[in-house]
């Protein structure tokens, strides 16, 4: 397989040490005359277990429907306690064996999340995984031009202080990273120089660990308090994640600085059972597998979150000329602002925010 020698360019070189340098910088080629199209998954790599393998069945029929040009993976790539080296065998048995769809063949962008973490960093960072499967492309930190959408993937685990201070059983292999102070300092920095130069219609963070969520690790304090400046000081459009085992979309109130928080991490283990509302707009909540579709025409984004039998749960679109957010109407309508509504599907909780 030839797919990343053939669509991706290296602008500057990967980081030689994680507190100094640019970015990484790939250009994903865009047909000018088609929208941009891809599918976000996270929290996935359990050895095709927990649903994952029928969740990448209806990522394969989607993913065929409307031709993605990539899929972005939002971390937690290999559960409990990622790669134990180059040739660990949860490699194919976690990804190369489960997305087996023509229609997946295309390239994968992927961030570290906690669990990858937990095993051999390195391993998983290592160039040699390409020659195994080249779609399979995970840095830490890094930036994809894609037409008029620039992808600013960041490295959220280090900024988590449990995993340093407290991490009881668990070992985090924090080689190349440590000091956290340093190394996040200096990725902010890169980031916002990064976003800074971006001419790009639209600008998307994706990160592994939540910014907004209602579900079981709810908000990150940590990241709203160094990386959200960062966020809004460059007028990031959406910011997506994975880390909460379920799929959410939330809308920030602030005015000057409307974020879209979109969690898209049902790839396997769900159904946690936890509904914890923050402070922000809650559109859309599903305590379940399933996996987002985005798609990015000129100045229109249209966001599509799927279930596990491919059933489209929740869309939302958004104009940036007129600034017109239209939402679909929920499956279910809901008399009450916030409601648990049943939908035809066993065992399945779906939350929605009223028109009223």
């Amino acid at each position: 397989m030839a797919l990343a020698a053939l669509l991706i360019a290296v602008i500057t070189l990967p980081l030689s040490s994680p507190a100094r340098g640019e970015l990484t910088i790939i250009e994903h080629p865009v047909e000018a005359s088609r929208p941009l199209r891809l599918l976000v998954i996270g929290d996935w790599g359990r050895k095709g277990r927990y649903n994952q393998s029928g969740v990448a069945k209806q990522m394969g029929k989607v993913a065929e429907d409307v031709s993605i040009d990539m899929v972005v993976s939002t971390g937690d790539n290999f559960l409990d306690d990622g790669l134990a080296s180059v040739d660990d065998k949860a490699f194919h048995e976690s990804f190369v064996d489960v997305y087996t769809a023509k229609s997946l063949q295309k390239p994968w962008y992927l961030v570290l999340g906690n669990h990858d973490y937990r095993g051999d960093v390195l391993a998983q960072l290592d160039p040699a995984l390409r020659n195994i499967d080249s779609r399979f492309i995970c840095m830490r930190s890094f930036v994809v031009e894609a037409g008029n959408v620039d992808f600013f993937f960041v490295d959220t685990s280090p900024f988590q202080l449990k995993y340093w201070t407290d991490p009881g059983e668990d070992h985090y292999d924090w080689r190349e990273v440590a000091p956290r102070e340093a190394y996040i300092e200096n990725l902010l920095k890169d980031l916002d120089t990064a976003m800074k130069r971006s001419r790009a219609t639209w600008k998307v963070a994706v990160g592994h660990h939540t910014m907004r969520s209602v579900s079981s690790h709810g908000d990150t304090q940590e990241l709203l308090q160094l990386l959200l400046p960062v966020l809004k000081d460059n007028s990031i459009d959406l910011y997506i994640n994975g880390h909460d085992h379920c799929l959410e979309h939330i809308s920030s109130r602030d005015s000057c600085s409307p974020i879209q928080y979109f969690t898209s991490g049902g790839g396997s283990k769900a159904w946690r059972g936890v509904f914890r509302p923050n402070d922000d707009k809650l559109e859309f909540f599903y305590d379940g597998q399933g996996f987002m579709s985005l798609e990015v025409d000129g100045d229109l984004a249209r966001a599509v979150f799927y279930d596990i039998d491919g059933q489209a749960l929740h869309s939302w679109s958004l104009s940036k000329s007129r600034r017109l957010q239209v939402d679909q109407p929920p499956i279910c309508s809901c008399s009450s602002k916030i409601r648990s509504c049943s939908s035809n599907l066993d065992a399945k909780s779906i939350y929605a925010v009223s028109s009223s």
